[in-house]
């Protein structure tokens, strides 16, 4: 998800979205540590965009 697409949404919809993908990482962590992972970069995908959308948050709140 790109910086101007998370800029675009509210802040109900950021923390919706954060939630979802903190859920995904937990899911991809789990995998990686059976062995079911076959995506490793999606794993870096989804940390940049939760960090993404923790500083589109900051930006909000102030």
């Amino acid at each position: 998800m790109k910086m101007s697409e998370i800029k675009d949404m509210t802040a109900d919809q950021l923390d919706d979205e954060l939630l979802k993908l903190k859920k995904e990482q937990l899911n991809l962590r789990f995998q990686q540590a059976s062995g079911q992972l076959e995506n490793t970069a999606r794993m870096r995908e989804v940390r940049r965009t939760i960090a993404r959308m923790k500083t589109a948050q900051g930006a909000v709140t102030q």
